[in-house]
């Protein structure tokens, strides 16, 4: 069996067809090499797998869901394992066998249900039919190697042992203390369940757990919003009553705290610039209770589509989507908005949790990159918030270049004070700096993505 180029799959193995047991290590496979060999996002890609697949059973998705997140998340431990067992580096084998070597050591170092003898042969198994058979021993000779010395296995060194490149560590050391960082590595790692908003102007929320209940949906309260819901035991969202008839929107709870601490009141004219999927922007409109109107714009034709499907699901009437580019200044919008939400594209350190690939891509001259571009929005956005109204900057990132500093750019730069930052009565959140209008919520401390919300109040003219 001939390859068609260095690195690419035989021409017979793209034709196969695949049943029994070992279908979903085929579907693993193909999912980590688009990810990890074609730099694809990992979200993406199982996406599309799980949509494709959606017919085989709840466990088998959950184990390609947990294989294909796990052995990207892990990247950088399991090739210390590998290189640890292999004569040269991981890097040096064929991409195929690379992805194979990858995914089943994640399995004997992080998935018990599998036993050993299994994964080392399944191992086996894919990499004959796709066509290489003669390196199906030193497939073997490896794994078996892992998992004989599993039990051994530690690293010191915390890149490796929480897999989080050097450079994002030296970074973070520098900003907060080693017990912070240490704990925001550990949550990353943690599984976390599925959280949604309630828009209660649709159904209250006790009516909107009863049905989730009623649905075998296991439901508990945010600690830090109550009207935030952790969800786990479903099979699809979107056969849950609740996300049909749009009385949920999956959103983060930090995320959700942007329009609670916006505090919009009736009639307001709120302007959403960065906002797709449009979670903040439909919460918006469930608080201004069918008054006033949410323009939610984002850059492109797809992603905007995605804020009107969010529309029409939910069936808010006071909220828009609109194709802008932020870094464009708008005269239609000069001083007539109430409220700006400035929720503006960052590095996304902070979810990394749910996002794990976005720590292998990011770095200190990306970051600096993204906080001009920040800058150069900003600049923009203040001009659209009427004398006396908000802006609310916000970032799902913990880097205190694109949000402390960048906060204290602002104030000094424009005619804005500092804010009220409001939080919901019942929360746990607890920051001296929610008194000076900003609060830098980091995981490991809050179970939550690592956001930032700051808000702007705009000087009333003289």
């Amino acid at each position: 069996m001939t390859e068609t180029a260095e690195g690419k799959e035989p021409i017979t193995a793209r034709k196969r067809k695949v049943s029994g047991a070992a279908k979903t290590r085929e579907i693993v496979l193909d999912i980590l090499l688009e990810v990890l060999e074609k730099n694809s996002f990992v979200h993406d890609i199982l996406g599309e797998a799980l949509a494709k697949y959606q017919y085989l059973e709840k466990a088998d998705r959950a184990f390609i869901t947990r294989l294909s997140e796990g052995t990207v998340e892990r990247r950088l431990t399991v090739d210390a394992v590998l290189e640890s067992c292999l004569k040269g580096k991981i890097e040096k084998q064929r991409p195929v066998i690379r992805t194979i070597l990858r995914m089943s050591v994640y399995q004997l170092l992080w998935m018990d249900r599998v036993p050993d003898r299994a994964v080392c042969d399944e191992a086996v198994k894919l990499a004959k039919s796709r066509g290489f058979g003669g390196l199906s021993g030193l497939v073997n000779g490896v794994l078996r190697n892992v998992a004989r010395k599993k039990e051994e296995i530690s690293f010191a060194d915390w890149s490796l042992q929480y897999s989080m490149p050097q450079e994002i560590l030296d970074m973070w050391r520098k900003e907060y203390s080693d017990e912070i960082v240490e704990g925001i590595l550990q949550a990353f790692l943690m599984d976390t369940p599925i959280t949604v908003r309630c828009n209660q102007s649709r159904m209250p929320i006790e009516k909107i757990k009863k049905s989730l209940q009623e649905q075998g949906v296991k439901v508990s309260l945010s600690p830090l919003f109550d009207q935030v819901l952790l969800l786990s035991g479903y099979d699809y969202l979107d056969r849950l009553e609740a996300f049909r008839e749009g009385w949920i929107q999956v959103q983060d709870v930090a995320s959700a705290l942007v329009a609670e601490v916006a505090d919009p009141q009736p009639g307001d004219q709120v302007l959403d610039i960065c906002g797709a999927p449009g979670g903040k922007g439909l919460h918006m409109a469930d608080k201004l209770r069918d008054t006033g109107l949410v323009t939610v714009r984002d850059l492109t034709e797809e992603k905007v589509q995605r804020i009107w499907e969010n529309i029409a699901r939910t069936g808010f009437s006071n909220i828009r989507g609109e194709v802008w580019d932020a870094r464009e200044f708008d005269e239609c919008w000069e001083e007539q908005a109430d409220i700006v939400i400035a929720d503006l594209p960052c590095s996304g350190l902070g979810v990394i949790g749910k996002k794990p690939d976005i720590k292998y891509r990011m770095t200190k001259e990306r970051i600096h990159s993204l906080a001009e571009l920040q800058k150069q929005i900003l600049t923009v956005a203040s001009r659209y918030v009427k004398p006396g109204g908000k802006l609310i900057y916000s970032t799902c990132t913990i880097s205190q270049l694109e949000n402390e500093a960048q906060r204290e750019w602002f104030l000094e730069h424009f005619p804005f004070v500092s804010g009220t930052l409001k939080l919901p009565e019942k929360t746990v959140i607890k920051e001296e700096t929610v008194k000076l209008g900003y609060v830098q919520l980091l995981p490991g401390r809050y179970s939550c993505d690592g956001f930032f919300i700051a808000v702007f109040q705009k000087e009333k003219n003289k």
